[in-house]
């Protein structure tokens, strides 16, 4: 899929997480509209997988180690095909499969998620596992910045970097916010490429919601042989909705009906209006309009 198309698929992806939080009454839309990019990006360009056939040999797997984020790999899956979107519209719903977190009742799930760390974990074994039975299929780990406050973070770092396991990439999501506020006065992460690269990992920075460099940074993890692959992706916490960009307190709350409507209506302002306006290259011109478009007459920057 082309940048243009993966600019445009991330919008449905960003309108699936928000319609189904508020379908929900909860949930985590921050650190999931943070991540649609680049989920977007592993689903429609990146992964080999197949969702007519979620248990494919030689598959791909996405681990979304921050699985509170999950609406975020849930809602690209359901776009993708992996099962319909009105199913996920079903989101932490008495007797649905789709609880608040990802859970393997789902097809194309690989892992019960939400214990910070263990996702990580997880992941560093199944690369280890793909090693040995010579499957060619890469490890893809999602995690927050806030996550890896946990110690058993780095201890998957240092195995993973002693068995040399190329096939394992990892996402920093550094959006720069957790639940109870920044990062830096909550337990400071910094600096992560250096850590990461101490460990002996093959260490990619980017914007996280530049298309060109998230494929870029892919590349570069494919290319790279007898060492793991962070990629520490910078982004906006909330992106694409005004009022909750770089907002810490949407990190766990649902939208209300009035601000589902505000802000679906800035998305899909801003999907139609990517058609004509490079999205990315000129984020802050776009959704500035979009918001006009939309009504909303709040004035914001997207760096």
């Amino acid at each position: 899929m082309d940048i243009k198309e993966l600019k445009r698929t991330a919008f449905d992806v960003r309108i699936g997480i928000i319609k189904a939080l508020n379908n929900a009454g909860s949930g985590h839309p921050g650190g999931s509209l943070s991540m649609a990019d680049i989920v977007t990006a592993l689903y429609f360009d990146e992964m080999n997988i197949d969702p007519n056939d979620p248990k494919m040999k030689g598959r791909d797997k996405c681990i979304f180690s921050k699985g509170h984020a999950g609406p975020a790999q849930l809602s690209a899956m359901a776009v993708r095909g992996f099962f319909p979107m009105e199913d996920f519209m079903t989101l932490r719903k008495l007797g649905s499969i789709f609880q608040g977190h990802p859970n393997i009742m789902i097809p194309g799930i690989e892992m019960s998620t939400g214990s910070l760390g263990q996702g990580f974990s997880v992941a560093g074994g199944m690369a280890m596992a793909n090693k040995l039975d010579e499957d060619p299929g890469r490890i893809y780990c999602v995690l927050g910045d806030g996550e890896i406050q946990e110690g058993l973070v780095w201890e998957v770092a240092m195995s993973a970097a002693h068995y040399k396991l190329d096939n394992l990439v990892a996402i920093v999501d550094h959006n720069g916010l957790q639940i109870d506020g920044r990062n830096e006065d909550v337990m400071n992460v910094m600096p992560i490429d250096e850590k990461f690269a101490g460990f002996g990992w093959n260490v990619v920075k980017i914007n996280g919601h530049d298309f060109g460099e998230i494929q870029d940074a892919f590349t570069k993890a494919r290319n790279c042989k007898d060492k793991p692959t962070v990629i520490i992706a910078e982004t906006i916490k909330g992106k694409g909705v005004s009022f909750m960009e770089n907002q810490a307190g949407w990190h766990g709350k649902a939208p209300d009906d009035e601000q589902t409507k505000q802000a679906l209506a800035e998305l899909e302002a801003a999907k139609n209006l990517s058609v004509s306006v490079e999205y990315g290259e000129s984020d802050g011109e776009l959704l500035a309009a979009a918001n006009l478009a939309s009504g909303n007459e709040t004035n914001y920057e997207v760096n």
